[in-house]
């Protein structure tokens, strides 16, 4: 069911009556692509900070107060938008709202809190440079979308982050974290009396912003660049192939659909191409994977293959011998079924739970896609094995790709 808010604010509630939890789920277009030049890692830092303590919250009094109800709360950043949440008893679902709704949109900032958060949030980006295989896919997008933030780590940059200031901060915050901005979604028990405590909430007092042109213009479309690296990467423990191909806006649900299709026939489970033959068969990776990132501006196909180094070359030429049998022949009837199941399984099993189903419906609101949660399904009938090689495996001409190949650096130094 959808609420209507004054403020135009987007609010759905899905009842499951039996749950023993509720999820509340708030959505908001606020994800590291919307940070201006100078912001680079503020959208990951804020949420650190939303947790902080608000104008009626001091610090730890939210978690406190959750807690108490026989809740939990968590958050998470992406490249085009934030979500914070909390799963709570039913008894609870209305002290949750006040307190959520509260902390998020009212954040205080204060700058003793920020200073301390900043070193936190720095540790993490030193923390993440140490991650071998982090390091590489991060890598591999700075490569296949130089110059857009879709390049960038979430995490940002440490110089801007440094010269960050609380009322940095509240800038963006003012900027992103408005009625038009954002989507809550709560399943579960939901009261009879919801549409009231939603217009109590904090909720109901965010007001649109002006358009900052500016912001607009940062958040413009991405342009893949093809093209091929090798590296050295210390601490690594495998070789490692990664490629990606461009793929189409979140918007385009049908073409993606037949994306998750192609990606399950070429890598999910033994009986698929790529690991059938390189894994089970000539047994020289040591695991190969593919899927889809799906991003509002420009998703990808990625793909990662672990082996020896002195088998890259073998692997690399192998993926790229399937690749180009798929693009010259049609896959079979019978393998496009069995991807067609794998993708209708995965869609199903990803609405078994309150907070998955919140999840999915607030942020469909947020980017203006409202549907059924099983409407995806009816796209998968779409696609059959001519339109899979028309359309989708005809993208993934090996010269298309960004390649990136991570060899383990090796050691220097007297022994």
């Amino acid at each position: 069911m959808s609420l209507n808010l004054q403020n135009k604010t987007s609010c759905l509630t899905v009842g499951i009556p039996d749950a023993p939890l509720t999820c509340i789920d708030l959505w908001c277009k606020a994800g590291s692509s919307f940070e201006k030049e100078g912001e680079e890692g503020l959208a990951h830092f804020l949420e650190h900070m939303i947790f902080k303590g608000s104008n009626k919250l001091k610090e730890g009094e939210f978690d406190t107060q959750i807690e108490a109800l026989g809740g939990s709360s968590n958050a998470a950043t992406g490249l085009d938008d934030v979500h914070y949440y909390v799963l709570v008893p039913p008894k609870g679902v209305k002290t949750a709202i006040d307190l959520l709704t509260n902390i998020v949109l009212t954040p205080s900032l204060e700058s003793f809190q920020y200073s301390l958060e900043k070193e936190v949030v720095l540790e993490e980006i030193a923390q993440h440079k140490d991650q071998p295989d982090e390091q590489i896919m991060q890598y591999l997008l700075e490569n296949c979308w130089p110059n857009h933030s879709y390049g960038r780590s979430i995490l940002g940059l440490e110089d801007s982050l440094k010269k960050s200031q609380p009322d940095t901060m509240r800038d963006f915050h003012k900027r992103q974290y408005n009625s038009q901005n954002l989507a809550l979604s709560i399943v579960g028990y939901i009261p009879k009396d919801i549409q009231e405590i939603i217009n109590k909430s904090d909720l109901t007092t965010s007001k649109a912003s002006i358009k900052d042109k500016s912001s607009q213009e940062n958040y413009s479309k991405p342009y893949f660049k093809s093209g091929r690296k090798e590296i050295e990467v210390s601490r690594l423990e495998s070789a490692r192939i990664t490629m990606a191909w461009a793929l189409p806006p979140a918007k385009y649900q049908k073409f993606l659909m037949g994306a998750d299709i192609t990606t399950s026939i070429l890598s999910e489970g033994r009986r698929s191409r790529l690991v059938h033959h390189l894994r089970e068969k000539l047994q020289i990776v040591e695991s190969i994977d593919m899927g889809i990132s799906i991003l509002e501006q420009g998703s990808l196909f990625l793909l990662e293959a672990c082996c020896l180094e002195q088998d890259l070359r073998k692997v690399e030429d192998q993926i790229n011998l399937i690749l180009i049998d798929c693009i010259e022949n049609a896959p079979f009837p019978k393998e496009v079924e069995r991807a067609k199941q794998l993708v209708r399984n995965s869609i199903c099993f990803g609405l078994e739970l309150p907070s998955q189903i919140a999840g999915i419906t607030a942020s469909q609101a947020l980017w203006d896609r409202h549907q059924a949660l099983l409407e995806p399904l009816k796209l998968i009938d779409c696609w059959e094995s001519s339109d899979l090689q028309k359309s989708l495996f005809s993208q993934l001409k090996p010269e298309k790709s960004f390649t990136l190949i991570a060899k383990p650096k090796k050691a220097t130094g007297k022994q």
